[in-house]
């Protein structure tokens, strides 16, 4: 059974900092597209930052040179650090996994382009 776990959400004040971790196990996914989600009450789930197996990245424009996401195949687990937290950065965010097309460049930013999620870890940024 495949399942990812996010990790390191919580409560920070507005320039603060926090770093998510998502681990899988179940499987590896070395060769995939790992991404991070967000969704806001509200709001629709949105892209925040994507990484193929080469470790090449992309990134929503609002979170662009705050955030940055890595991977360590070893531990088959996802990271987002989160740095110049803002009030509107808060949200649950989800790790998802492409699969299905392995050694991809191509980072997708549609949820629908992910086929495993995590369940979610809140971040709270306070004004």
């Amino acid at each position: 059974q495949v399942q990812l776990v996010e990790s390191g959400g919580g409560l920070v004040q507005a320039g603060g900092s926090l770093r998510l971790s998502c681990a899988a196990s179940g499987r590896t996914f070395s060769n995939d597209v790992l991404g991070w989600f967000r969704q806001a009450p509200g709001k629709e789930r949105e892209f925040v930052a994507g990484i193929n197996w080469k470790g090449g990245n992309i990134y929503v424009d609002s979170v662009k040179g705050r955030f940055t996401i890595s991977r360590d195949n070893a531990k088959n687990t996802v990271y987002l650090q989160m740095n110049s937290l803002k009030p509107e950065d808060t949200a649950v965010y989800y790790c998802a996994a492409r699969s299905g097309a392995p050694r991809s460049a191509v980072v997708p930013t549609t949820a629908a382009s992910y086929n495993y999620w995590g369940q979610g870890t809140q971040v709270t940024v306070s004004s």
